[in-house]
């Protein structure tokens, strides 16, 4: 994993920031992409930077929402990484919770943009670069709901199941030229995204946090 350059969305808080320690931790070059004040960032860069002394660390930011923005930051990182990057991690999402009666369609439209739209842009972007060195890791942050699905959760729960359906095509197409595209499904995880879940939870039922 040495001098691999790995690309993590949504790497400045919860899963995604582990991970990226991980492959930091194994000798990768990493680009940090998601949200976050600008202090808070710059000083997560510094502490990579102190951390890991033999790699080099870019925070690079991106609205994974805006389709120009996605393709600035592919510009950005292929400035950084000329020979093209070696790991993508799909990792960024969103949570919101409704009846489907009541789920607002700018919300559904936020799911599939982060969730499965994201995704599509970085591997259509990155992966012939994969394909031509014969090497590439893709991973694809699904979740325990794609696979099954609980009360309120059906877009969220679509658009994990697509980005599923989604890694499958990915695999095949890949496997030949050494590049492999797999999907993770964790369950809930100590990360801001199910925090805000909760809180929301226990506001709906008039709950604090704690007694939810």
């Amino acid at each position: 994993m040495e001098n691999k350059a790995a690309i993590v969305t949504g790497s400045t808080s919860g899963i995604g920031l582990g991970i990226a320690h991980h492959l930091a931790a194994k000798g990768c070059h990493i680009v940090l992409t998601g949200l976050g004040e600008q202090g808070i960032i710059d000083n997560l860069v510094k502490e990579f930077k102190k951390q890991y002394a033999t790699i080099k660390v870019n925070y690079v930011p991106c609205d994974l929402l805006k389709s120009e923005e996605i393709s600035e930051f592919c510009k950005a990182v292929k400035n950084l990484y000329p020979d093209g990057i070696d790991i993508l991690v799909n990792n960024a999402g969103i949570q919101y919770t409704a009846p489907i009666e009541d789920y607002p369609k700018d919300k559904w439209d936020m799911m599939i943009g982060i969730t499965m739209t994201a995704p599509f842009l970085l591997i259509k972007e990155f992966v012939a670069d994969m394909k031509r060195k014969g090497w590439g890791r893709i991973i694809n942050m699904s979740s325990q709901m794609g696979v099954i699905s609980s009360p309120e959760k059906a877009p969220y729960s679509a658009a994990k199941a697509g980005l599923i359906g989604m890694t499958k095509g990915v695999a095949l197409e890949a496997a030949p030229h050494g590049v492999t595209c797999n999907a993770i499904c964790p369950g809930y995880a100590d990360a801001p995204i199910f925090h805000n879940q909760i809180r929301s939870y226990a506001q709906q039922h008039n709950l604090s946090y704690d007694e939810w």
